[in-house]
């Protein structure tokens, strides 16, 4: 599943010939993403070494996490939403085992500046810690 995501999603960003075709595109991504519950606009889930505020919050249905997300900033709204529709619906395992390389594919990586790099970077780091700590939660419950 989270394999078809990944290779829609290339699929997509390969229409466009040029990176500002594809900078459109990203932005346009953000604005479709859904709204994030306000009650998660909150300190907590602000992920932290981005320049830009940017919110994740994760919860846990039926062994599947699914993402909310929000930023302040278009491109990096963009840029968080295309994570969460990623990795949105997946297990921990999932997750965890799935290297953002698709980054590397659709040449995002490339083209963005040192801070967004690094705030990318942050926002995988968190999906990551979510998925961590949601798969120790359910080997608790076992």
């Amino acid at each position: 599943m989270i394999n078809e995501r990944i290779a829609g999603l290339i699929a997509d960003f390969k229409r466009f010939s040029d990176w500002e075709e594809r900078y459109k595109h990203l932005i346009e991504i953000g604005k479709k993403m859904a709204s994030m519950d306000e009650s998660n606009r909150i300190p907590a889930n602000l992920v932290k070494g981005c320049q830009s505020q940017v919110w994740l919050h994760a919860d846990l249905v039926d062994g599947k996490i699914f993402f909310q997300a929000d930023s302040d900033a278009s491109i990096v709204k963009g840029i968080v939403a295309l994570l969460v529709s990623v990795y949105s619906g997946s297990t921990p395992d999932e997750i965890l085992m799935t290297k953002p390389t698709f980054l590397e594919d659709i040449g995002l990586r490339e083209h963005l500046s040192m801070s967004r790099a690094n705030g990318l970077n942050s926002m995988m780091k968190q999906i990551s810690f979510f998925a961590m700590a949601y798969k120790a939660k359910m080997q608790m419950q076992k």
